[in-house]
């Protein structure tokens, strides 16, 4: 063959399909890809630490114990400086030292009955004396007065504190009547103080009365003045010492049983420190039912169960 009839080949250029089976020069404009700076123009979404929770690990979304709150970049700088951001209405475990007092909606019962006593002591401090006098016998529940009509002088001997406001019991009332309520609720609440109030009052006058039956004592010691709060307040701390953990509750137990046989070995009112002591075993003997009774908003050391703690022990029951 003459090497002149040979003609140079014209290259082909080459062309591009795309997965569909088209050309790429047919297909329209490809969109923009996104870049890592235009995803980060993006308000992210940050998982909140909130109080009683547990670390929170950096990106991993919705951990437990963790709120999702949108943060402003102005929060968001401010807290990278300050600490973490608190989500709004997160329970906090700071010492509220206010709720050692009563409140009319958190212990009722105890605010109630403080404040009956209250009036009470008003009126046997500036009231006349006769008067004072006469309204306490009448209240007192001697063994006279619980053969003739022992529910009322029961209920009525509670209603005074011996010794006025002042009195040492008085401030025992406050703390161990709010402490108990808030942990078992008022009904129980009421029912231990009045377990108390009522068991050791007449285990300590029915002796009495058979005392002089037999001769042992003057009848004069029928009419022995008596009244006040100090046993319901004596079994309710022993009701309470059961609620509370092992390292607190020993040492108060112990130290206000040491106070009662002190009380015990002055031999100023025998039988009056004798119902105290009686009053502290009533207390511990409701153990049992105080825990089992406790209120169900309360934790094992009796304070409020945290949000996530409710949330939890709803799902396992809704499963």
């Amino acid at each position: 063959m003459d090497a002149e009839a040979v003609k140079p080949v014209k290259p082909v250029k080459p062309v591009e399909f795309g997965e569909s089976g088209e050309s790429v020069e047919s297909m329209g404009p490809a969109e923009p890809v996104r870049t890592v700076e235009s995803v980060r123009s993006v308000d992210p979404v940050e998982p909140v630490e909130t109080l009683g929770a547990g670390a929170v690990l950096d990106g991993i979304p919705r951990q437990p114990g963790t709120v999702s709150a949108r943060v402003p970049d102005g929060e968001r700088e401010r807290a990278g400086r300050a600490g973490p951001v608190t989500a709004p209405g997160a329970r906090s475990r700071l010492p509220r030292p206010w709720r050692l007092l009563p409140t009319p909606v958190g212990t009722p019962f105890t605010f109630f009955y403080a404040c009956v006593l209250v009036v009470t002591s008003v009126v046997a401090e500036y009231a006349d004396p006769a008067v004072v006098h006469a309204l306490h016998q009448s209240s007192s529940t001697d063994v006279a007065h619980l053969v003739l009509a022992p529910a009322l002088v029961l209920s009525a001997s509670a209603l005074w504190v011996a010794g006025g406001i002042a009195s040492p019991y008085a401030l025992a009332f406050l703390l161990v009547l709010t402490a108990l309520e808030r942990r078992i609720g008022g009904w129980r609440t009421a029912g231990v103080f009045l377990l108390g109030h009522v068991l050791a009052t007449l285990a300590t006058e029915v002796p009495v009365g058979f005392a002089v039956l037999a001769g042992h004592l003057p009848g004069s010691s029928l009419h022995r003045l008596d009244y006040g709060i100090s046993f319901g307040v004596a079994a309710s701390a022993g009701a309470l010492a059961g609620l509370l953990t092992p390292w607190l509750r020993w040492p108060i137990l112990l130290l206000f049983a040491a106070m009662l046989v002190d009380d015990l070995i002055a031999y100023t009112d025998p039988m009056t420190n004798w119902g105290h002591l009686l009053s502290l075993t009533i207390g511990v003997a409701t153990w049992p039912l105080v825990r089992r009774r406790r209120r169900p908003d309360q934790g094992s050391r009796g304070l409020p169960e945290t949000g996530t703690r409710r949330a939890r022990t709803a799902t396992t029951a809704g499963d």
